[in-house]
């Protein structure tokens, strides 16, 4: 099978200066510093104040298992039994999300708008008896709750019989306006890199391949958005608005730079941003609450935990970027009940945790000050649109904020002035304990913002931003303190469907590399990795399933780590067996376009079977890469 995933990025030569700049808005200011390098436009200003959002993916692939429809699905199959939008919307708010992000058409191009460019749509499906609009009701619903909403509208479309041809770049040009002009005011429009590969083709069935940037005329694509959508920011072609991090874990570089040079995409450079660069393009870091993008039973019990929501925020916004969190409604068309109380306690403990600033009450100096307009006060008045600045020449400066007695905190939060560019380079943070100063923390950039969390709670006299490293003077916005509340641990769950198993009571026999526990620990983000298997020598697991059990198959989800020189398996051998001796064949065959989606696989057995054990072999990688890497195996029963 032949695909490509969202990491093969687009890439075209669309130049920054299409973008208006905050440069002259920031420069009116009177005795204001002179904008440094590149610097955000009004749509990015206003984005870099969001922090974070919710992407919604939902359409057919809810209802197949999957993660990338071939796009010969039968609309019939779309027909969520209790839609409900309010409780979509409503748990992102909870999660203390901003707004939604909506798949409105995935790779197989269902259609969630009664759209008449195309029969694969809602309103061919037994949805409202084909009167629904799911892309309706989520603005709507944003709109009820004060949220912000945008859309996801995926380029590549398996299911359209022009895809790759002329006519379809005009469908998708068509079918984008609807989405700009039908549904209100949107914050962001996200394009999906994966584009090109295999698919149904209005009945083809062949691989299609294409060259993105020339087949698309991004510069054209995203001048219509910004034409339909002034205030929309693009994701994520160069000369969008806003770029990939380069991972699905949600894991920013540190540092996270919001500037880029005027090139195509690089992963690696991605994950950073490159100090200095030519063009304001900044980081996006988007993730899924489970291992996948769709909803699935199996990851029930995989659910990020509010602790890791928790680590994420620290690897995430607290380096100056936006989360995308995704949500996947289930079949119902609501967020799933487990998901919901994760939400909630990480909710409430972001905002228990940022209620009070402890800054405030504080006196702030500074070894220099610009003057009036710029005095050390403002980094303490919760304007973003005020800074505390110094004369030209004072580029080491330092800010102190003599605290009330008895503030105790553990986090520190710190922000620039984007739009005169991003101007500090390094900076540390001190303390003064005891009458001694301590040194807290030192890092590379600032930026949209930088939170800082402590090892443990100090009650000090006074804290000091010093700014170690900058080309120019600084432009610092906030300076704020903050005590952490922990969340409320949520028990994790097997399943909502009783087929499937709970690996947690299976225990690892046999293992060619070592670790292979982590199989079972239902956490995606701890990975089985070892030498690439050499030929005729594959890598196995073998699991002792606690029990005899009547098994239909097992499952296997892939590492969603990127850059590490690492790739799933290519295919299996299954063997089952009652006694760990004598073994039955399970099934052989290659894993469905397993390198490119990461998507989980869920591979049956040609009939259930009783078994004690299970075994795995996997010969070969997917890619060619030095290291085979498996997040989690599983297992379920026949359905009655």
């Amino acid at each position: 099978m032949t695909a490509f995933s969202r990491r093969t990025l687009l890439a075209t030569s669309l130049a920054a200066s299409t973008l208006p700049a905050m440069s002259a808005l920031a420069a009116t200011r009177a005795n204001a510093p002179k904008p440094y390098g590149a610097t955000p436009s009004a749509r990015q200003w206003r984005w870099h104040g969001i922090g974070s959002y919710a992407f919604i993916h939902f359409s057919i692939n809810t209802f197949t298992d999957k993660e990338w429809g071939y796009g010969d699905e039968d609309v019939k199959l779309f027909n969520p039994t209790d839609f409900d939008a309010d409780q979509i919307v409503g748990a992102a708010k909870a999660g203390g999300l901003r707004g939604i992000l909506l798949t409105a058409k995935h790779h197989d191009g269902f259609c969630l708008w009664p759209t008449k460019l195309t029969e694969h749509c809602i309103r061919n499906s037994p949805y409202k008896n084909g009167q629904g609009d799911i892309v309706r009701e989520f603005a709507d619903a944003c709109k009820r709750a004060g949220m912000l909403f945008g859309i996801y509208l995926s380029p590549w479309d398996r299911n359209h019989a022009d895809y790759g041809r002329p006519a379809y770049v005009e469908y998708f040009r068509a079918t984008l306006t609807e989405l700009c002009t039908q549904y209100g005011d949107l914050f962001e429009v996200w394009f999906d890199g994966a584009n090109g590969g295999d698919g149904y083709y209005g009945g083809a069935r062949e691989a299609r391949k294409i060259d993105a940037p020339k087949y698309y005329n991004w510069p054209d694509i995203v001048a219509l958005v910004h034409k339909l959508q002034p205030n929309a920011c693009t994701f994520d072609p160069l000369g969008a608005d806003i770029r990939w991090v380069g991972n699905e874990d949600g894991v920013a570089g540190d540092p996270c730079w919001p500037t880029m040079p005027n090139k195509p995409y690089d992963q690696v450079e991605g994950n950073s941003g490159v100090r200095g660069g030519e063009l304001w393009w900044p980081t996006e870091t988007n993730v899924s609450i489970r291992p996948g993008w769709f909803y699935h039973a199996d990851e029930d019990s995989k659910v990020k935990s509010p602790e890791r929501l928790v680590k994420l925020f620290d690897e995430s916004i607290a380096r100056g970027t936006n989360l995308n969190l995704n949500l996947p409604p289930d079949r119902r068309g609501r967020i799933p009940d487990q998901d919901v109380k994760i939400l909630k306690s990480f909710g409430d403990a972001m905002r228990a945790t940022f209620a009070q600033d402890l800054a405030q009450g504080a006196v702030a100096y500074a070894s220099h000050s610009r003057g009036p307009g710029f005095e050390p006060s403002l980094v303490l008045d919760g304007d973003r649109e005020t800074y505390w600045s110094t004369p030209d020449d004072a580029t080491k400066p330092a800010l102190t904020l003599e605290l009330k007695p008895g503030n105790t905190f553990d986090l520190i939060r710190i922000a620039e002035y984007l739009p005169l560019g991003v101007r500090v380079t390094r900076f540390a943070l001190d303390a003064e304990i005891d009458g001694k100063w301590q040194v807290l923390a030192e890092h590379e950039c600032i930026s949209q913002q930088r939170v800082v969390r402590l090892k443990a709670p100090i009650t000090p006299t006074k804290v000091r931003l010093r700014i170690v490293e900058a080309p120019v003077c600084p432009a610092i916005t906030e300076f704020a303190l903050f005590r952490a509340v922990a969340p409320v641990s949520v028990p994790p769950i097997v399943s909502t469907d009783p087929t499937v198993l709970d690996v947690t009571t299976w225990k690892v026999v046999e293992a060619t590399a070592p670790k292979a526990e982590k199989l079972l620990d239902n956490d995606a983000q701890t990975i089985w990795i070892m030498d690439a298997p050499p030929p005729g020598k594959p890598a196995s697991v073998t699991v002792d399933l606690g029990a005899e059990t009547n098994l239909a198959g097992f499952s296997l989800t892939p590492s969603r780590q990127v850059m590490t020189g690492a790739a799933p398996p290519k295919g299996y051998v299954a063997e089952t067996s009652l006694d760990g001796k004598s073994w039955q064949a399970g099934g052989k065959g290659e894993f469905s376009n397993i390198a490119y989606a990461l998507a989980t696989q869920r591979i049956p057995f040609d009939a259930p079977r009783k078994a004690r054990f299970l075994r795995l072999s996997f010969a070969e990688t997917a890619l060619a890469m030095p290291r085979l890497a498996i997040a989690g195996i599983g297992g379920f029963t026949p359905r009655s």
